[in-house]
């Protein structure tokens, strides 16, 4: 199964693509590791961004999008802008968006820890986030 994690940082959808193949995860090259929106009170910059995000989730194969979940209050809550991102993947035709919980994402990481570096699986910095939602999502 091929899935494509989202961790949202303002404005900005950072991906990882990860593959469960026969037990054994592999981290496939991939054309973007972000995708970003200028303007999200642009509707045509949505359906853009949207469209976008669908084409590269049909080039690659992708069966399922796994967003990280983001609080809606307090100290680290969520931006405006990251939910109407979230909400414009969850509304892609032809592929399901799941939404991972924290206490899910930290659950599955328990019981099956994850030990390596991003330059190992050949990702920036900035994916380990998505990187981290994807193991969690593939082994729940």
């Amino acid at each position: 199964m091929r899935i494509c994690a989202v961790d949202l940082k303002s404005n900005e959808a950072n991906i990882c693509l990860l593959e469960l193949n026969q037990g054994m995860f592999e981290v496939p090259e991939c054309r973007t590791r972000k995708m970003t929106i200028a303007d999200a009170s642009n509707a045509e910059e949505m359906r853009h961004f949207q469209r976008t995000f669908a084409k590269l989730m049909e080039d690659y194969k992708v069966e399922k999008i796994v967003v990280r979940e983001r609080p809606m209050k307090g100290k680290f809550a969520g931006s405006a802008i990251g939910f109407k991102i979230e909400a414009a993947l969850q509304l892609l035709d032809n592929i399901d968006c799941e939404i991972l919980t924290a206490a899910d994402m930290k659950q599955s990481l328990k019981r099956s820890p994850v030990d390596v570096s991003m330059k190992e699986v050949g990702l920036k910095q900035f994916q380990e986030q998505a990187f981290m939602t994807a193991c969690a999502y593939l082994n729940q």
